[in-house]
């Protein structure tokens, strides 16, 4: 199939913008919790009035500080409750805020606050000032200076107290659809960033969608309110959409800003969500951290039969959403609801307890891991977009998941593959363009069509799997064309590799470079009685290099021989962001890459 359209099931937006459903919330329904803040450590509910008021007095308080319609206000921060809290008062005045990633080094810092002439920036401590005031002298229309952790919040509601409320309401009243609403920069895995502008317009249909279609997701089973907790950065469009999400469709929100285990677990724990978004990396970290605890407590066996029931089970559940299988039969129900008290349940009680489902983008799950969580009582959606697109532009839908693939186009969109390949979009989440860049935008959007620079293919039912990207394919010097990202993950898919860079360009054979995961090599070398070894000479373990040639032996079963990894090499050190080698999506910077390891990806050719 070369073409699929969902037809829409939410009508275009004709007035007003994305402030406006925190105020409509408060009118309808003024006690229900809408939000859960952090204080000292203790979760505190809070209402869709009191809510209301804080983005009202920030508002006013901006509007006091010389913050006008249009402007655009920097937010560099992690993941917190002000975060949100800004967006919507800055939303309130038809101010666009430009997130930035709290990791961001100074000159990338200044690149895209110069290229958006933002006149104001809010940051969350003194290290983002020190960054800011590195490059201060060359930022001429920054006037203004917020922290967060010095009291921004309380500063700004203060000094905006004597502003009557109907002043904020005709800025907000004066918002269009097709105002920008937010400009948030590419990642950048090659080049400068490019700061995609997104309108009102563009996040109420993308969130206006997965509400209605996924009505099962983000509400929840009748007496328990629905409930996330993001954990995803706000300077990502999929942390934005679902901030924006989880306003409009009236779900309650929580903030955390470390992905670390030791952090996060204890949050789920007492948060409690019902649902959770996260990119694949994080649903990859749970199961492996289940898995190691079972095999630190001796029982392994039984876990790795745990997993094959939950993937037996959910493949059997999944055949027969599809008409092409009776469903799990009588010994395997049986052994699954063993499996469920034994197993399951404990793994879902880590997550908090309630959680059913799932939302996962930003880069490809495994087909195995979507249908060993399903098995377990956790059904992940799995999706695809980009910041072009303001998030998800295909899902999974609810009851007809086809795990291993990124879901059929969302309603109101339509998906195309080009004769090469390439994936092009259409529908109302597609954004304007790129600011200041006309060149730049007339390449890539086409009378409304959006040329990705991803390949896939669809199937017979119009879901999309994606292949790779046009940037990214690899030609050896035999002529052989060879997309490195399903023998990348494939590879990563080991419990012990961290991360895998597929190389070949111009060579004579495919090898790659991977990096280990410290935890599950440390837990690895205790398992054996090994020695803790320092880097230099873990690499050089033979049984480690045994493992990773297993995992690389696994990837090479989806290619031919000629496609086919031929030799690796482990590293001592990870690809990291703060090294220029990931971007702060965790996306590998290949060119990066090949450079800092030259000398290594010359040995894999010479050595």
């Amino acid at each position: 199939m070369r073409e699929f359209t969902n037809p829409p099931v939410v009508a275009p937006t004709q007035v007003g913008g994305l402030a406006d459903a925190v105020y409509e919330n408060a009118a309808d329904d003024p006690n229900r919790v809408a939000l859960g803040r952090k204080v000292d450590g203790v979760w505190e509910d809070v209402t869709s009035a009191e809510f209301r008021d804080e983005v009202m007095a920030l508002a006013k308080g901006l509007l006091a500080e010389g913050v006008r319609f249009g402007d655009r206000i920097a937010i560099m921060s992690r993941t917190r409750y002000e975060w949100t809290l800004f967006d919507f008062a800055l939303w309130s005045i038809g101010a666009q805020p430009v997130p930035v990633y709290p990791t961001s080094s100074a000159e990338q810092v200044f690149w895209m606050l110069h290229d958006a002439s933002v006149s104001a920036a809010i940051v969350e401590h003194e290290d983002h000032v020190m960054t800011i005031g590195s490059v201060i002298d060359r930022l001429p229309n920054l006037r203004r200076l917020w922290q967060l952790d010095a009291g921004a919040v309380a500063e700004l509601s203060a000094v905006g107290d004597h502003i009557e409320d109907e002043v904020v309401h005709r800025h907000r009243l004066a918002v269009t659809p097709d105002s920008p609403a937010t400009v948030i920069y590419t990642s950048g895995t090659t080049g400068r960033p490019k700061g995609c502008v997104i309108t009102h317009a563009n996040l109420i249909f993308e969130c206006d969608t997965l509400i209605a279609g996924w009505e099962s997701v983000f509400q929840s089973k009748p007496g328990e309110a629905a409930s996330t907790l993001l954990f995803l950065p706000l300077a990502h469009v999929f942390g934005r959409m679902v901030e924006v999400t989880t306003i409009r469709a009236r779900v309650k929100l929580g903030h955390q800003p470390d992905v670390a285990a030791a952090a996060l677990l204890p949050d789920l724990a007492a948060f409690k969500p019902t649902f959770i978004l996260a990119v694949p990396y994080i649903f990859e970290k749970v199961f492996q951290a289940a898995r190691r605890k079972a095999e630190a407590e001796g029982r392994l066996g039984p876990f790795e039969k745990a997993v094959e029931a939950a993937v037996r089970y959910a493949e059997a559940v999944e055949n027969k959403a599809w008409g092409t299988g009776q469903g799990p039969g009588a010994a395997l129900r049986m052994q699954h609801q063993l499996f469920d008290k034994l197993v399951y349940s404990k793994m879902r009680a880590a997550m908090g307890g309630r959680i059913r489902s799932a939302m996962s983008g930003g880069s490809a799950m495994s087909r195995r891991l979507g249908l060993f969580f399903a098995g377990a009582g956790i059904t992940i959606y799995e999706g695809y977009g980009l910041t072009e697109t303001t998030a998800a532009v295909t899902a999974n839908p609810p009851k007809h998941t086809r795990f291993g693939t990124v879901g059929p186009p969302i309603p109101g969109t339509t998906v195309h593959i080009a004769e090469d390949g390439e994936i092009w979009l259409h529908g109302g989440q597609v954004f304007s363009g790129y600011l200041n860049e006309p060149k730049a935008t007339d390449a890539v959007l086409h009378e409304g069509w959006l040329a990705t620079g991803d390949l896939g293919a669809l199937d017979r039912d119009g879901y999309l799997t994606i292949t790779g990207r046009k940037k990214e394919v690899l030609v050896t010097s035999g002529g052989k064309t060879v997309s490195p990202v399903p023998l990348e993950e494939r590879v990563r898919a080991h419990p012990l590799v961290a991360q895998c860079i597929v190389v070949g360009n111009d060579r004579p054979y495919i090898a790659a470079l991977v990096t280990l995961d410290p935890e599950a090599v440390s837990h690895w070398l205790e398992m054996r009685g090994k020695p803790k070894l320092g880097p230099a000479d873990l690499v050089r373990d033979p049984d480690l290099e045994t493992e990773i040639r297993r995992a690389v032996v696994a990837a090479n079963t989806l290619v031919s021989q000629a496609e086919s990894i031929r030799t690796f090499r482990i590293l001592a050190a990870q690809f990291t962001e703060e090294h220029g080698l990931l971007t702060p999506s965790l996306k590998l910077k290949r060119k990066a890459i090949e450079k800092t390891y030259g000398t290594e990806v010359e040995a894999l050719y010479h050595g």
